[in-house]
């Protein structure tokens, strides 16, 4: 490993060059007028697994969705297999006027490289390349049998992938998957997370006059939808925090001890996270930590609420209709199946008969868990102990990556979330950066990966 770690040491200015490369190309995944922008960066990583002397380079969906680049290096079937999964998408970069720098022309300042992909996920995913290539081209034999799907349509929910995953389980089938999208806990605090949550979002329209009334003349004789939408969202939470929808919790699989105690050894400031929201008081489900409700509790959110006349002025109007998005996020065990049924039991209960309701189901997505003791888990950690010099925590995130859930069910394979990138490098929002440390030390963590893994029995 001596010569592959000296490997990567020596070549850190060009990885960081070639980054550029990738990270000048608009790859927005969700603009139309983008379409040869996300063809190119596909090209670009092809060209590079080909200069790697990878074999089977291949597009997996070819006449549906963007591209979903394919290759793998093959060393011996007797070996293990980890595939690499990532996305070359980006986000919108508006506001433009918020950038320091142009989004796509990258630059080097205090130690951090800043563009619109840098963190999410260009970067992260470059490691990987990287320490594939330190194998290949520092002439030491490359550990165990190494497969890579990159997607370019992530920033939109992953339409094409899962059938792309299904449809070509044999060709994907691993032994691992490692993904490099998540965070670290800080910048001093290697991280390996083990579990995200779910989400099922849905939207309510609650329908009472069969058109917009004058206030004066028919207020007090109907129910208006606004104040029904009011009453029964403030009713699906109690004065502590918890969802009052039957059945809710009943599926919830609830931290161990063990867990909590490694939360709690992370002293979490909620001082300086009030600090950093801007608010005097925080709020949740009582009887658990900020980190323990953010991480590993289920929530329901409201999203969005609107109805009746909003413009200037005053329009005294009763109106026909009002509506909501809300959010809940899951926790293993839980599923946006089950939690549907459980709402529309629920609304067919509490709402009154003076209105009508609708509910649509808008997204959905399970929650995931790899085990600590995993020894997929336990080798990352290992591997992240080297790279970055300290024992590494386990954390948990409130965010969802449903595709995770995918790789996991058809393949059969643990998952591994393997994260360089910190939450504070406003990925989604301007002025997103990198931090060319961890930019480096993310490459030899994935070389310390490939060879400790290949020696698990």
């Amino acid at each position: 490993m001596e010569n592959v770690i000296q490997y990567i040491n020596s070549n850190l200015e060009k990885y960081i060059e070639e980054l550029k490369d990738f990270l000048r190309i608009p790859s927005i995944s969700s603009d139309p007028e983008k379409k040869s922008e996300m063809l190119r960066a596909a090209e670009f990583l092809m060209s590079k697994f080909s200069e790697m002397g990878f074999e089977n380079i291949k597009i997996l969906n070819p006449d549906e969705g963007h591209p979903v680049v394919y290759a793998e290096k093959n060393v011996d079937p007797k070996k293990p297999t980890v595939l690499f999964y990532g996305h070359y998408d980006v986000q919108p970069v508006d506001p433009i006027e918020l950038w320091t720098s142009p989004p796509f022309e990258p630059e080097i300042r205090d130690g951090k490289i800043w563009a619109r992909g840098a963190t999410d996920d260009k970067g992260q995913l470059y490691t990987h390349l990287k320490s594939v290539e330190a194998f290949i081209k520092s002439g030491v034999d490359l550990p165990m049998n190494v497969k890579f799907i990159i997607e370019g349509e992530e920033e939109i929910g992953s339409p094409s992938l899962p059938k792309v995953i299904k449809a070509n389980k044999n060709l994907l089938k691993c032994d691992v998957v490692v993904i490099s999208d998540t965070s670290m806990y800080d910048e001093k605090t290697p991280s390996i997370t083990y579990s995200l949550r779910g989400l099922a979002y849905f939207q309510i329209e609650i329908t009472g006059p069969n058109r917009d009334l004058h206030s004066g003349t028919f207020g007090g004789a109907v129910m208006n939808p606004i104040q029904a939408l009011c009453d029964l969202l403030s009713g699906m939470k109690d004065k502590n925090g918890k969802i009052t929808i039957p059945g809710f919790y009943d599926d919830v699989l609830p931290l161990t001890k063990k867990e909590r105690e490694g939360f709690k050894k992370l002293k979490f400031s909620e001082k300086a996270y009030m600090k950093e929201l801007g608010v005097k008081e925080l709020f949740g489900e009582k009887g658990y930590s900020t980190l323990e409700r953010t991480w590993a509790r289920p929530t329901l959110e409201i999203n969005g609420i609107w109805g009746g006349y909003t413009g200037v002025g005053a329009k005294t109007v009763i109106p026909s209709k009002a509506y909501a998005k809300i959010s809940m996020r899951l926790v293993p065990n839980q599923t946006p199946q089950k939690v549907e049924k459980l709402l529309k039991a629920y609304l067919s209960k509490v709402v009154p008969k003076s209105v009508t309701y609708k509910l649509e189901t808008l997204h959905g997505g399970e929650p995931a868990l790899t085990p600590i003791d995993n020894v997929a888990i336990k080798t990352a950690a290992l591997a992240m102990k080297k790279a970055f010099g300290k024992e590494p925590v386990f954390i948990r995130e409130g965010g969802s990556i449903p595709i995770v859930v995918d790789f996991g069910r058809t393949l059969k394979a643990p998952v591994v979330l393997l994260g360089f990138g910190l939450s504070t490098e406003n990925l989604h929002s301007p002025n997103e950066h990198f931090d060319l440390n961890n930019f480096h030390r993310g490459i030899q963590c994935s070389a310390y990966f490939l060879n400790e893994f290949s020696q698990v029995k």
